[in-house]
């Protein structure tokens, strides 16, 4: 697989045309080092669209998450006894302890996912997490929306330089997206808004997919994206078409495994369909000139399109009328707007029905 420019580096024309694309692991690996470098594994699929036999780009990025238990949870929560379905420990501390790849682990998995010439999107929930952008070469941080107003980390991630994606799927109000991004860009502007619901998985009337163009309409100097939550992938194709820069969507190997986040996310067969269909969007949105759309449905045009034709059969000496005239399949003869050059003139010889007329036949 070809290197791939962090959006930062792109040329502006071609961060027009190409939909950044980040497939989130997340705590999908459910605490295996082997399923995290699985899931990569299948973020770096080809991309072939069997209609075209056309191989497309593919996944842009991976993300993880990391959390440092730490500066993550008060003692009561930690302890607190956990009973949910997708618990992975007695207690939520030791759930969230189960599902927590080792910094080690997480610069591993990220030279892996580079090997597969893939970027690297990190979560990083704590200031203490930002140690790892010393073990590994980090192209985008992303803030989780639960941190949006979590002001410390804000700063502390700024102070990296490393671009920023914000996520907004818990925000209520305006000001606190407007207090986050002033804070971020005292340092730098390398930003993306991500629109987004925090409700796993998310159900269709709740994902306000027109507010994009409002992030759009309200902060035009950011590159504004969606962050899907829902089942399948029309979502997160529909928001290409609405205007989305980039696109994250969780991926899994099965969506029956336990978890709370595999239920909302894509299995192999649905990121590749999400990717082909977001990559062909990219391109159906592109202007067709006149000359190349005529050139296309120049075959199709010849075969299907009427031309000028004999409605009855017309003797030598007769004066062709309007009533004449019929519209017949293939189009490759005179056009009804031609029909002047026909009109009144008499018959040179014997004219069947049906047939497509030509000046020639007649005086």
């Amino acid at each position: 697989m070809e290197d791939v420019l962090p959006r930062s580096q792109l040329p502006s024309e071609a961060i027009e045309e190409h939909t950044l694309i980040v497939a989130e692991i997340g705590q999908n690996h459910n605490g295996s080092m082997a399923f995290a470098q699985a899931l990569v594994d299948i973020a770096a699929m080809p991309i072939i669209d069997y209609f075209t036999h056309e191989q497309l780009p593919g996944v842009d990025a991976v993300k993880l998450q990391k959390r440092d238990l730490s500066e993550e949870l008060t003692v009561d929560a930690y302890q607190a006894p956990y009973d949910s379905p997708h618990a992975f420990g007695p207690t939520y501390g030791k759930h969230r302890e189960a599902l927590e790849l080792s910094y080690e682990e997480h610069r591993d998995l990220g030279q892996y996912i580079h090997e597969k010439g893939l970027l690297l999107v990190e979560t990083l929930c704590s200031p203490r997490c930002v140690r790892l952008c010393e073990m590994v070469r980090i192209d985008y941080l992303k803030v989780a929306s639960r941190d949006l107003t979590n002001i410390p980390l804000l700063r502390v991630l700024a102070d990296t330089r490393i671009p920023i994606m914000l996520s907004t799927g818990m925000m209520t109000d305006w000001s606190e997206l407007d207090v986050a991004l002033e804070e971020i860009a005292r340092r730098h502007e390398q930003i993306t808004i991500l629109h987004s619901i925090s409700e796993y998985p998310a159900h269709y009337e709740n994902l306000d997919l027109g507010r994009l163009g409002r992030l759009k309409e309200r902060y035009p100097q950011y590159r504004i994206g969606y962050s899907d939550h829902s089942i399948g992938i029309v979502a997160p194709v529909a928001a290409v078409c609405m205007g989305a820069g980039v696109i994250e969507k969780h991926i899994t190997i099965s969506r029956r495994l336990k978890g709370s986040d595999h239920a909302g996310a894509l299995e192999p067969d649905g990121l590749w369909r999400m990717t082909r269909d977001i990559r062909n969007m990219e391109r159906a949105r592109r202007p067709v000139s006149d000359a190349q759309r005529a050139a296309v449905v120049a075959p199709v045009r010849a075969k299907l399109e009427r031309s000028l034709a004999s409605a009855r059969p017309i003797q030598p000496g007769e004066v062709l009328a309007e009533a004449d005239l019929v519209m017949l399949s293939p189009g490759d003869g005179l056009p009804w707007r031609e029909r002047d050059r026909l009109l009144g003139r008499k018959a040179k010889l014997p004219i069947p029905a049906h047939v497509h007329l030509k000046p020639e036949m007649f005086q």
